[in-house]
């Protein structure tokens, strides 16, 4: 029978890439590391992990074993919390990811009294527009916008978004409103790219059917708050999710424009790895997202 132990070293080396590297975490040394998982191996007569001379990724039986595993450690962490400490009290490390806006509007403030209100936890917020591996980086958490690729994850919907064409009043007062998505030809408009190139699709939709036009800007940037701090000093037009810019449109700094032509919504996804048996930590962090998401944009911390 596999031990938990080396459970727990297969799942570590799996997030890290790096059997070493799992080891100095749990103590073990290179060679002790590799037998183990040599003797895991072995016991299931199946390969987990390709090994090549710079990083370790999962076989396909892997990833079931992984899923399985992490599974069935977090069970048994539940069951020793539920019996050392009660439930429904949160330690530990918590690690969690989300888009740059949207985690320093919503997902930062959240955290921070997380923190305040559970002092037996070190919480990590990692927060990139880029698609990270929640895998692969020992994430528990991930809030995600829009659709979902990796199947070996679990997910539950927060709430719904939409994509907003929004400027500053000042920049409207200096070169007018685009009537139609093909006028933005004649605008500024404010790219969040991550290719290096000065241009970008943005999608409508136009007498029900879906649009998407190439435009150029002068300004681009690979981070979404850079497109913002542009858009409210009056530089041009950006293109951003609704709860990025609820705030700013509700007070008056941006205003938006081309909204009948707003294609239809995207999903805000919570995004976590194991579905039973949660440790305390990140069901209690789950419960804060879920209930922030539930009220209005700009009603998080009420």
């Amino acid at each position: 029978m596999v031990e938990f132990a080396d459970m727990a070293l297969f799942v570590q080396a799996a997030r890290a890439g790096s059997l070493s590297a799992a080891g100095r975490e749990l103590g073990y040394s290179p060679a002790v590391a590799s037998k183990r998982l040599g003797r895991m191996e072995d016991l299931l007569k199946v390969r987990l992990l390709h090994r090549t001379s710079r990083r370790l990724t999962l076989t396909e039986p892997g990833e079931i074993y992984y899923e399985r595993c992490v599974q069935l450690l977090a069970d048994a962490a539940e069951a020793g919390a539920e019996i050392t400490a009660g439930s429904r009290e949160a330690s530990g490390h918590l690690k969690v990811t989300a888009t740059v806006a949207l985690g320093r509007r919503i997902i930062g403030p959240l955290a921070a009294q997380f923190a305040l209100d559970h002092p037996n936890v070190s919480l990590h917020l990692s927060l990139t527009d880029a698609m990270v591996d929640l895998v692969a980086g020992g994430y528990d958490i991930a809030v995600r916008i829009g659709p979902l690729q990796d199947s070996r994850l679990v997910s539950r919907k927060l709430a719904d978004d939409r994509r907003v064409i929004c400027g500053a009043p000042a920049y409207f007062a200096r070169h007018g409103r685009p009537e139609t998505p093909d006028q933005l030809r004649q605008h500024r408009c404010l790219l969040l790219t991550r290719s290096g190139q000065a241009a970008a699709d943005w999608g409508f939709v136009d007498n029900g059917k879906p649009l998407s036009l190439r435009l150029s800007g002068a300004l681009a940037a690979d981070t979404g708050d850079q497109i913002q701090d542009w858009a409210l000093a009056g530089l041009g037009l950006q293109r951003r999710t609704y709860w990025d810019v609820a705030d700013d449109l509700a007070a008056g700094r941006l205003e938006e424009v081309l909204a009948p032509y707003a294609p239809g919504g995207v999903p805000i996804h919570m995004v976590y790895a194991s579905r039973r048996f949660l440790p305390a930590k990140t069901r209690l962090m789950m419960d804060v997202l879920v209930r922030a998401f539930a009220r209005p944009p700009g009603d998080q911390l009420a």
